[in-house]
């Protein structure tokens, strides 16, 4: 599997990276079997491994501990921490006196002495990025963080963070982590242009669209359809029926050009020159095995400009599927009024 360089932190990285979201409670619940789908994923040449405090609550860090047992060394480990951790508003955001106790559980549950890449899962509005900055550096210059990043940072978010960590002497994020994939192509409008403006890294998610790219018969099928996420599968919607028409011309497409659809959205992902690895988050071995067959597939001029033709650069086919948290002005009335 190919490398690439993750930003200016110099590890070298697998242009895939396995992403654990669905490793415990969310997902697959069979631990001894997730190990085993990281163990395949590692002897694929996969070498990048993402997970997040807030997976199954702390589960997923764990299975992940289990399975880098006796190979940590050869893996570059990266986690997140800033989304909700209890009910406790101070088990959550970017305040000095969390991140000091977010990395040390994360340290605990992935059983390791430090962390590849230590990443804010979402901007806090709350918390001045200095004082972020300034504990995410002692961190690194306490070796228990290799190098820091972002996560669903807008552009303005990244250009402050980086204006205040050379402002302020602080080691600057290094990576951000977005959504993106045929159907959701907003990012590339401004936030891969700014991220790679700053040299950064780039991890990107979601290369499926949470299944709508699977290649299954009908994507509004299944366990996904359901919950707080039905909103995504709801054709009664109108950006969901322009996903299932961007979705029937992408398959034909795919069939045309000999290709797993799959296969189409990964490689699709991966040829933009500002991403650095795709995370692929499997929950079934089979999953993941038809994933890694896709590793070596490049797409050509043509099929990328026949894909440009059926969703324009820089469009969200639905707007709805992912958005960057809004400021608070913009959910608390009493801040846009005098």
């Amino acid at each position: 599997m190919k490398r690439r360089i993750l930003g200016g932190t110099g590890m070298s990285v697998s242009e895939y990276a396995l992403g654990t979201m669905m490793f415990g409670a969310m997902g697959n619940t069979d631990h001894d079997e997730s190990v085993r789908m990281i163990h395949t994923a590692l002897d694929a040449g996969i070498n990048l491994v993402d997970t997040a405090d807030v997976y199954s609550g702390g589960e997923s860090e764990e299975i992940v501990g289990k399975a880098l047992k006796g190979r940590r060394d050869d893996v570059v480990l990266a986690t997140k921490f800033g989304l909700a951790m209890g009910e406790d508003p101070n088990r959550r955001g970017g305040s000095a006196r969390w991140i000091r106790r977010a990395v040390e559980d994360s340290l605990r549950r992935l059983d390791t002495d430090h962390i590849d890449l230590y990443q804010m899962h979402r901007p806090d509005p709350h918390t001045d990025i200095d004082e972020t900055l300034a504990a995410l550096s002692d961190l690194v210059r306490a070796g228990k963080v290799r190098a820091v990043g972002g996560s669903f940072f807008s552009p303005e978010e990244t250009v402050e963070a980086q204006w205040t960590a050379e402002r302020r002497g602080h080691h600057r994020l290094r990576t951000e982590q977005s959504p993106y994939s045929i159907l959701t192509r907003g990012v590339e409008s401004r936030v891969l242009p700014t991220a790679q403006r700053y040299g950064m890294g780039v991890l990107t998610f979601g290369p499926l669209n949470s299944g709508w790219l699977s290649g299954r018969s009908d994507p509004t099928a299944g366990h996904r359809s359901a919950g707080a996420g039905a909103k995504m599968f709801d054709l009664g919607l109108p950006g969901v029926r322009a996903k299932a028409d961007a979705v029937r011309e992408l398959t034909a497409l795919a069939a045309e050009a000999g290709l797993p659809l799959p296969h189409l959205a990964t490689a699709f992902v991966r040829a933009h020159p500002a991403v650095t690895a795709v995370l692929i988050g499997p929950r079934r071995p089979e999953q993941l095995t038809d994933l890694l067959a896709a590793a070596d597939v490049r797409l050509g001029d043509d099929l990328l400009d026949r894909i440009d033709e059926i969703v324009p650069p820089g469009v969200d086919v639905n707007p709805d599927d992912f958005y960057i948290d809004p400021t608070p002005p913009i959910t608390d009335k009493r801040l846009r009024r005098r």
